[in-house]
């Protein structure tokens, strides 16, 4: 029987469901970057699509059963739905998945599947939860929409406080603890005699018991073999001292007590000193950093004049210097070592900066103390367009793990520290005669190294530089590399001064102006000059040609594709996998691939368990699958799946740069886009009072109107939001997010009401098609936003946004 109007407690029950699902989510995402890497974020979300995609097939098939029994089908779902949170997530931690192995083995690719699958479970049972109350009161489609997009945009923005309290294992117990409390609230509101009371004791008794599991229990993450942590791990005596929980990582403190940690990347083969006995410091079980014991005398750190970072000292005298990811201090350390005056040191996560002004100050030697160092809690690239001060050297060194680097693993992740519009900007703030220096790992063949010099060779022909080749240099150790940028030529003098650095330390100079090929690859030597070769042709010759011929994509990365460590080229594959049985690992850029197997997977399985389901279905109701309705349906929602994800994806990733990290980029976004679409559903259902054609063109309209404008005039928003603090960068991009939202929130109730007034069971059908659509969205908008950039990725989403308004399915009836 159909109420009415739907209960608060079920109102209540959807929200608390939907914010419980977008905070498994996002908890996924974290989880994933421990254990995994970064770019799972994107098969997160699709997954987490799936798991809505293949309720609605399961609906479709079983509306009228459910229907007949509605809240104790709400109940059980979501029973299963608290169960299956840290249930399967604890099964997936057994299977054996290695993603940096799936390109050569088959069996990595189905235990991917097996992930895939099983963790898209919770969020079939959460979907269940929403569909069936969809369908049971679809004619408030817009009340319960807006309950479902309220609660979670509340979710996305809960988490992000959990992960400062609690690690992020905890927090899988925590939200099926609230599924669970929904599940006591369905009951005891909805019956009110033996059966629900006793429905609320059985629920009662598992929240207490899961509570007490996950307070007792260890649910150690499974971390991929090939992270640093691990591999220091399998060192006697190495251990791990302390752990510590935010959205920015999982931090862990690691100790030796048998062979002290001597971390020092790209080390002088003629050093004559070691370091100091040191702590490493892994963020999410990856990128090692090290806390340096300290006792004030400059020559127990006198290693670090022997590391290529180290060149701006040398060339002339330094007062002020500017370190960008400062850590856990080894460039600070390194610029004390040579007596500079004045240091800032910017470093986004406040628990390293803790871990070394408070909890390790003493071993550290008082490292941050204002005496010494000025720190700056905040994002490089937003300190520097912020501050109005000028600097003698701005230095930023190996951000990122050598291994995961390597192999290509960072290739999705965005970055705006190395984008032709942050080279110019850290350029506009040195001093005249000033240097910009840039570390980074050396490879072979080449990538990261040719693409920052073609990067910066853009940005200096941007600031007008003249003859640009003449304000660059370059030198190598055997596993760094340092760019270093002038603001000004370099002069003979200077060039000298470089030569004598590098041949006491047996440094290799790669570029500097006027080199001579006699000069380069002589002591960490390669096959090829290629450093050599790569700077002379980027810089001296024709650099278009060299960028088109590469092996690789070393395109200048820019603030509208900002995937610096995307080097893939289609063309290169062949080579690839020809050689990776002799050794072409080398070559491999396995994160673009992954991506690339996750969208065959993802289409593969919504292809299994959503479209084929549904044709069956559609076959046995007997409905046409020629009819004008069928194709019109059929294009809306799958329109809308696609269009909404584009449009989201491109907005997480441009407002990266005003939150400073990926996590908070997303909860920002997604919980504003989340909550204004609420509202915006909730207001549809005025629109949708009537259905015809035309009421659905004024929120396409509203879409189209104010994302054009948006990513016309991205630069200069993104320049002004920069200059604010995080307050009011927070409240801008809230209130330029939420018209976009609200609008956006609008197409898929009324396509909804319209087909609860002329065809009601093809609503699940609909839902079925919507999520199919939006399973690939996800892994497809990065894809193109890497290709072509995000201003192509919305313009395609507002194409795909006036098709739907033209398949609005309101006034065509069955033909």
């Amino acid at each position: 029987m159909v109420k009415a109007k739907p209960a608060y407690s079920l109102l209540l029950a959807v929200f608390i469901t939907s914010a419980c699902s977008l905070a498994y989510e996002v908890l996924l995402i974290r989880l994933f970057s421990i254990i995994q890497w970064h770019h799972f974020a994107y098969l997160i979300i699709s997954l987490a699509l799936l798991g809505y995609g293949v309720s609605g097939v399961f609906l479709a098939f079983n509306r009228a059963r459910l229907t007949a029994v509605y809240p104790r089908a709400i109940f059980a779902n979501l029973v299963l739905f608290a169960l299956s949170v840290p249930g399967c997530f604890w099964i997936s931690q057994q299977i054996p998945f290695n993603s940096v192995q799936i390109l050569w083995s088959i069996q990595q690719f189905w235990f991917m599947c097996a992930l895939y699958v099983l963790l898209a479970l919770p969020f079939f049972f959460a979907a269940n939860v929403i569909g069936l109350t969809f369908y049971q009161y679809r004619q408030d489609a817009s009340l319960i929409y807006a309950a479902d997009l309220c609660g979670a945009g509340i979710g996305s923005l809960s988490i992000i406080g959990a992960l400062f309290v609690l690690l992020p294992d905890k927090i899988l117990f925590v939200l099926a603890g609230f599924g669970l409390s929904a599940a006591m609230l369905v009951m005891a509101l909805a019956f009110r005699g033996a059966f629900g009371k006793a429905s609320v004791w059985m629920t009662l008794f598992m929240l207490v018991a899961l509570s007490a599991f996950g307070l007792l229990s260890d649910m150690s993450l499974t971390v991929s073999p090939y992270k640093d942590l691990n591999q220091l791990l399998r060192i006697p005596g190495t251990r791990v001292v302390e752990q510590y929980s935010s959205p920015l990582g999982l931090l862990s403190v690691v100790e030796s007590t048998q062979m002290p940690l001597r971390h020092a990347p790209g080390l002088s083969l003629n050093a004559d000193s070691e370091p100091p006995p040191q702590l490493g410091v892994f963020t999410d079980a990856d990128n090692m950093s090290a806390i340096t014991q300290y006792d004030g005398n400059p020559e127990t750190i006198s290693h670090l004049d022997q590391t290529t970072s180290a060149l701006p000292y040398h060339l002339q005298k330094l007062h002020r210097v500017l370190i960008l990811g400062a850590g856990t201090g080894s460039d600070v350390l390194q610029a004390r070592y040579h007596g500079i005056e004045h240091i800032d040191a910017v470093e986004l996560n406040p628990q390293i900066v803790d871990l070394v002004k408070k909890k390790y100050a003493g071993f550290a030697g008082q490292l941050y103390d204002p005496d010494h160092v000025t720190v700056h809690i905040a994002e490089a690239r937003g300190f520097v367009a912020t501050s109005r001060e000028q600097f003698d050297l701005i230095a930023i060194s190996l951000l990122d793990a050598f291994g995961a680097s390597a192999a290509g693993l960072y290739a999705l992740s965005e970055t705006y520290l190395y984008t032709e519009q942050a080279i110019a900007e850290y350029l506009r703030h040195l001093k005249p005669g000033g240097y910009l220096g840039l570390t980074r790992w050396i490879k072979v063949p080449p990538r990261d190294l040719p693409k920052l010099i073609a990067t910066v060779k853009k940005a200096l022909t941007h600031l007008k530089v003249n003859n640009p080749e003449r304000n660059i240099v370059l030198i190598r150790s055997w596993q760094t590399g340092t760019l270093l940028v002038k603001n000004g030529a370099f002069s003979d003098s200077e060039i000298a001064e470089l030569k004598h650095f590098c041949e006491a330390r047996s440094f290799d100079t790669d570029y500097y102006p006027g080199i001579n090929a006699t000069e380069v690859n002589r002591f960490n030597i390669m096959q090829e000059p290629y450093y050599y070769q790569a700077a002379t042709a980027l810089l001296v010759e024709q650099g278009e040609d060299f960028i088109a011929d590469y092996k690789f994509n070393i395109e200048p990365s820019t603030d509208d594709r900002p995937y610096f460590f995307h080097f893939f080229k289609w063309r290169t594959l062949p080579e690839i996998l020809s050689l990776l049985g002799q050794g072409g690992i080398s070559l491999l850029e396995s994160g673009y691939l992954l991506l690339l197997i996750g969208l065959v997977q993802a289409a593969s399985v919504s292809l299994i368990l959503i479209v084929v389901p549904l044709a069956l279905w559609k076959r046995k109701l007997g409905i046409s699958s020629g009819s004008r309705r069928h194709f019109r349906v059929l294009s809306y929602f799958s329109c809308l799946g696609l269009a909404f994800l584009f449009i989201e994806i491109a907005f997480i990733q441009k407002f990266i740069l005003v939150m400073h990290h990926p996590l908070y980029a997303m909860t920002v976004v997604v919980s504003t886009f989340l909550l204004s679409a609420g509202i915006g559903s909730h207001y549809s259902k005025k629109l949708s009072e009537t259905i015809e054609k035309s009421m659905i063109i004024w929120p396409i309209a509203g879409i189209s109107l104010v994302s054009t404008l948006y990513i016309l005039n991205f630069e200069g928003i993104i320049d002004f939001l920069l200059q604010m603090n995080d307050l009011t960068k927070i409240i801008c991009s809230v209130g330029l997010i939420a018209p976009l939202g609200f609008c956006m929130g609008m197409p898929f109730p009324m396509g909804l009401s319209s087909l609860s007034r002329t065809t009601p069971e093809l609503i699940p059908w609909a839902w079925g098609v919507n999520g199919c659509a939006s399973v690939v969205s996800a892994i497809l908008a990065t894809l193109i936003a890497m290709q072509f950039g995000f201003t192509v990725l919305v313009f395609m989403a507002l194409g795909l946004y006036g098709l739907a308004a033209l398949s609005f399915p309101g006034s065509v009836r069955e033909g």
